[in-house]
């Protein structure tokens, strides 16, 4: 960690522990349901602006959706999923991002 000292303030540089956070970061991992393939990258390395399109904090599905972009939902669509199949998506998805049940995205990348 860098510490700068610019007009008489510290400023302290978070680039390192960055890097280090997003190197323990798992895989994206590829999924299979209904014959449809897909991978998902681990929640904690989405972009930001993806919070501008959830409807809440608690939104998994919306995220997913949007995670795996029309195309893909269109063809899940297809497949005959239903929103249970939703639900074990993002389910396990955060799981294997390392979220436990009940707890919330934004605190477990700390």
């Amino acid at each position: 960690m860098t510490t700068k000292k610019p007009a008489g303030r510290e400023v302290v540089s978070l680039d390192s522990l960055a890097a280090q956070k997003r190197e323990a970061l798992p895989e994206a991992t590829t999924f299979e349901l209904r014959g449809v393939e897909f991978t998902l990258e681990p929640f904690h390395t989405l972009p930001m602006n993806l919070q501008e399109r959830m409807k809440g904090p608690d939104d998994y599905l919306g995220i997913v959706r949007v995670a795996l972009g029309a195309d893909k939902i269109k063809e899940m669509v297809d497949a005959g999923y239903e929103i249970v199949d939703l639900n074990l998506i993002a389910e396990e998805w955060m799981r294997r991002s390392g979220i436990e049940p009940g707890e919330s995205p934004a605190s477990s990348a700390s």
